[in-house]
């Protein structure tokens, strides 16, 4: 008979017992100092001192609010630094994130809001051509379970920011009470075969999807991460803030949407050591008019996910962008989300015909359906 085609992730290194929150604690005390996000387009520097007490007051300002742990939180914005301070701070009190596509119709937003349970929103007041606030003023009658709706730089979101000291106390005694294994994002899936379907994913599930993608571009405090994908997505949650704060690296934010230009930008002026992207944005950045003009003499590593990258691009993206240790991919929003990965040696035939080898702790089997 046949042996079973299973392969099994490694194990010498332990999964992280640990909620989001005591892991972003560990890091703020290894390295206060370094920069943890830098915005480019909002002309933004906070360090990871800076971001904690930030979390810290928004964590106080959301219980102030009424919110409780397991609570839903839907979270409807582009790439702000502000989105990576609601994606810590609901974390830090167990309220569960609700990702919220950007580029959600009104009869989706409602959805979305509604099969989750979200009590509470908060989202950007625009995005393109998106009228945010007048969309959710849209569906009101149609969300009951939604409370309270609050957009970004309004006043009450300034009200928000600032905490509650009373509240403090409370932030600090929920720390004992969560549970690595409690569940706390909610990501909806693409909804290719009717509406989306909404993956519900623990502290245990993405912090250590996020530490291991870091761990096997053997990522330190001294990487800077260019991060032009969406950070509703888990390619930006998980794998890009998740993967930094982890090892206490820099999350560089380039635009609030994919911009060629703006990421090669910032990847020269902010010297980053790692940049993420699908193919078709690799290609872009390439592809761009003046390309030369940009140092990216910096870059050493990455991920490339979402679709096989041809062998001609991935050449370039070697040769002329620096990337010799780029890693590719492989997941599903539902495996929090990665489950393959290539590794920073492996040849240029593995990564462009393959899709790595099973990540940590997975365990992947080829099966038929029917036996």
């Amino acid at each position: 008979m046949p042996s079973l085609a299973i392969e099994m992730g490694a194990r010498d290194q332990p999964l992280l017992a640990q909620t989001i929150g005591d892991n972003l604690r560990q890091t703020v005390a290894r390295v206060p100092n370094n920069d943890a996000i830098v915005s480019l387009h909002q002309d933004l520097r906070w360090t990871y001192q800076d971001f904690y007490t930030r979390v810290q007051r928004l964590a106080s300002g959301l219980l102030a609010a009424g919110l409780k742990p397991l609570d839903r939180l839907g979270l409807w914005s582009p790439n702000y630094a502000e989105w990576i301070l609601v994606q810590y701070a609901t974390a830090e009190i167990g309220v569960v994130l609700v990702n919220v596509n950007p580029a959600y119709r009104t009869h989706e937003l409602a959805y979305a809001l509604n099969q989750s349970g979200c009590r509470f929103l908060i989202a950007a007041p625009s995005y393109l051509t998106s009228n945010y606030q007048a969309m959710v003023a849209s569906v009101q009658d149609q969300t009951p379970v939604l409370e309270q709706t609050v957009f970004f730089w309004s006043p009450e979101w300034e009200a928000l920011i600032a905490g509650d000291a009373q509240y403090q106390a409370s932030v600090e005694d929920l720390r004992g009470q969560l549970n690595p294994d409690d569940p706390i994002n909610i990501q909806y899936t693409s909804g290719t075969t009717g509406f989306p379907k909404g993956a519900t994913l623990t502290h245990r599930n993405i912090l250590n999807n996020g530490y291991f993608v870091g761990e096997l571009q053997r990522l330190t405090e001294q990487d800077r991460m260019c991060i032009p994908v969406p950070f509703y997505h888990c390619f930006g949650m998980v794998m890009g803030n998740l993967a930094c704060t982890s090892h206490g690296a820099t999350m560089v934010i380039p635009s609030d949407g994919f911009d060629a230009a703006r990421t090669l930008e910032a990847v020269s002026q902010e010297r980053c050591t790692a940049l993420y992207g699908v193919p078709t944005m690799f290609i872009a950045e390439l592809a761009f008019e003046d390309f030369t003009k940009f140092d990216l003499s910096s870059l050493r590593t990455g991920v490339m996910a979402g679709a096989p990258c041809p062998v001609a691009v991935m050449k370039q993206c070697i040769e002329r962008m620096h990337l010799r240790e780029v890693t590719i991919c492989y997941g599903m929003t539902e495996t929090s989300p990665v489950s393959t990965q290539t590794l920073p040696e492996d040849s240029l035939v593995h990564r462009t015909e393959t899709v790595g080898r099973a990540h940590p702790h997975v365990d992947i089997r080829i099966a038929h359906p029917e036996t």
